[in-house]
């Protein structure tokens, strides 16, 4: 029988807060009248994280575990997670007991009931380091709303919740977990929300995440942005960006002769830094020509040309 809630729980290195963790989501669960499954993804932990999901597995039959031979990171472990979930509603947390299982029933609610597409927690309140992770995040936060257009203020929080056809419809890898929000809308989920969601102090362990997130993260934005506007025609943005640098370069190669031979002047025109100037730029313009012209190529013979992702069907 198909579960109302898939919980998919990506784990590293976190054997003290699982049985609290589980425990704490059975009796949410159970209390609510769900039924559900829980699968954790062990992300090639090198302590005995794996040893207590199997145990727990043995407590609990609604557990479920997949582990890596080694450690991948969060964005492979939520892909192999959302593969395998079954759920109608599919929520996501972090094993570290930050996020509280008490949000479960309203983020099913507000999926179920209030018809949204994708919810994401929004920790208003938190107790990480102000300096070193605070401050950061609403930065981080910031730019993503500018230039993504999704008004969400923590969209890196790890407690979501979503339509199960929201996960089956989108691919994450790299570590593209911080925006899944966006894969969701450019697959065409518009009812993106939020939910104001208790953070809780860390109980076990040491965060697993450094400063190099947000320089990646940032990068990783930029290359959802392009892949979702150009991924299907790539010339559409190299070709442009070829014409208008080729077409510079050729009206100041123009401008150098008009001038030579307007008035004479007896500097030779491949003597002049404008010249050598003109001449990259032309080359730079059909290069990225020549860019987009293969990219094309790349995209047309790629086994997902043809990936579209169909909203109904009748008449079967």
């Amino acid at each position: 029988m198909q579960p109302d809630i898939s919980i998919v729980i990506p784990l590293y290195n976190e054997e003290e807060s699982l049985p609290e963790l589980i425990e704490w989501i059975e009796r949410v669960c159970v209390a609510n009248g769900y039924t559900h499954e829980v699968i954790m993804v062990d992300d090639g932990s090198t302590d005995s994280s794996w040893e207590v999901v199997k145990g727990l597995q043995a407590k609990y039959s609604t557990v479920r575990g997949i582990r890596f031979q080694r450690n991948y990171g969060k964005s492979p472990a939520l892909y192999v997670g959302f593969k395998a979930a079954e759920g109608n509603v599919v929520i996501t947390m972090d094993a570290d007991l930050q996020d509280s299982p008490d949000e479960i029933p309203e983020l099913y609610n507000m999926i179920m009931n209030e018809g949204y597409d994708l919810v994401s927690g929004w920790k208003k309140v938190r107790y990480d380091n102000a300096i070193t992770k605070n401050l950061p995040s609403k930065l981080y936060n910031g730019v993503n709303r500018w230039i993504t257009g999704i008004k969400l203020h923590d969209m890196n929080c790890g407690l979501k919740a979503y339509k199960r056809k929201v996960i089956k419809s989108i691919e994450v890898y790299g570590e593209m977990h911080r925006f899944i929000p966006v894969l969701a809308k450019h697959a065409g989920f518009k009812k993106i929300g939020e939910k104001v969601v208790q953070h809780r102090a860390r109980k076990y362990g040491s965060s697993k995440f450094g400063w190099e997130r947000f320089v990646n993260g940032f990068l990783d934005l930029l290359t959802i942005q392009f892949m979702s506007r150009f991924g299907k025609r790539p010339m559409h943005f190299f070709g442009v960006l070829g014409a208008i640098t080729f077409l510079t370069g050729f009206l100041l190669t123009a401008s150098l002769i008009i001038d030579k031979l307007r008035f004479g002047d007896n500097v030779g025109i491949t003597n002049k830094p404008a010249f050598y100037i003109a001449l990259t730029t032309m080359i730079m313009g059909t290069l990225f020509f020549l860019s987009g012209f293969i990219a094309e190529l790349v995209v047309r013979n790629a086994a997902d040309r043809n990936h579209y992702i169909t909203e109904e069907q009748i008449g079967w």
